[in-house]
């Protein structure tokens, strides 16, 4: 499979500015891959595929307010500054993304806040965009973090082009989101309500939870038309006791098992056994899943309406089927669905 193969006319206003009014009404395209059928539903309809003793993994990662304006010192520009991860908290040491990048240098000082109370300083020049930033901050740690959250807005991803919005803290931000750590949402689970999981709760279904911390190299470009060899970002994962043996029991029983995510499938698939059933696992994974590819956990996948030459697209053209996806995401953009993050989703079993 080449780079070329996941291209596709997609219009602009195609991609979602706003997500849906309420949650588990954004729409949903629903594929069976065994009888090739398409249906367009509700998110809410959900309910209707899964039976009791059925699994649905989520992510229970959490979206921290990683995106952070500054002045740099005697020139007063302003500078954008995105967290990426934190490298070492006694430090306070941050691999950060700078816009525009050409005016940064090691040794700039940034300043942050109207009374420019937290302080930053360029101490290496890793990439092109990449800096790793020094705080200076005398309080304690957690005033420190909460001063990162004080003056950090919702990561909305680059695409939305209006200002950040109250509801924007709320609606970026799944319902069961727990464990802080990530700078994009994990965007299927978006769609979640509680009215909906308590529903599916009262119908037996069971749920696991994972936690993948997403990092911006989820959504890097491709730039090679061989995929063989473009190499993912590491992202954080954690798959624990409880999970695996929710997932694995369902294994055994021949449930139906979904990955509510790609987040999910990566992390499911970056953990998995000789004997194919699923792991603990704590630690990193660069796992980059495009066509052909056998998957060995989940029989039913979650996920929203990716771009054209995506990684998401990918992974969902190698769950899917490369030629249904392909035709599902024509009759997508036929049927004016909503793509990207706050977009529609597909249910694909």
């Amino acid at each position: 499979m080449k780079l070329s193969h996941f291209s596709f006319e997609l219009p602009d206003e195609l991609l979602a500015e706003y997500p849906s009014e309420n949650r588990d009404e954004a729409r949903l395209m629903v594929l069976n891959r065994e009888k090739q059928t398409i249906e367009h539903k509700y998110f809410k309809d959900l309910i209707d595929y899964f039976e009791e003793e059925d699994v649905m993994i989520l992510n229970n990662t959490k979206v921290f307010p990683a995106r952070l304006f500054g002045n740099k010192e005697k020139t007063g520009a302003r500078i954008e500054v995105f967290l990426l991860r934190e490298l070492n908290s006694e430090q306070r040491l941050w691999d950060v993304l700078v816009d525009p990048a050409r005016k940064i240098r090691i040794g700039n000082k940034l300043y942050f806040g109207e009374d420019e109370s937290l302080v930053a300083e360029v101490i290496d020049n890793t990439t092109s965009r990449g800096r790793t930033l020094r705080f200076l901050f005398d309080g304690s740690y957690e005033e420190f973090r909460s001063k990162l959250n004080e003056l950090g807005q919702t990561p909305l991803p680059k695409y939305i082009k209006r200002e950040v919005e109250p509801e924007d803290e709320d609606r970026y931000q799944t319902i069961y989101a727990k464990n802080e750590g990530a700078v994009a949402a994990p965007t299927a689970g978006l769609h979640f309500s509680k009215h909906l999981l308590k529903r599916l709760e009262i119908k037996g279904i069971d749920f696991a939870e994972v936690t993948l911390h997403v990092g911006l190299g989820t959504f890097n470009p491709v730039e090679v038309e061989d995929l063989s060899k473009h190499k993912m970002d590491s992202e954080e994962i954690i798959v624990d006791k409880q999970a695996t043996q929710t997932i694995n029991k369902a294994l055994v029983g021949k449930r139906r098992i979904c990955a509510v995510g790609t987040t999910v499938m990566r992390s499911i698939e970056s953990s998995v056994s000789s004997s194919a059933t699923l792991n603990e696992f704590s630690g990193w994974t660069n796992k980059f899943i495009f066509p052909p590819y056998e998957f060995s956990i989940a029989n039913s996948m979650i996920t929203n309406f990716h771009t054209p030459k995506s990684t998401l697209l990918m992974m969902t053209a190698a769950f899917g089927g490369y030629d249904f996806v392909m035709k599902a995401y024509e009759e997508a953009v036929k049927e004016k669905y909503k793509f990207y993050s706050y977009g529609d989703a597909m249910l694909i079993l």
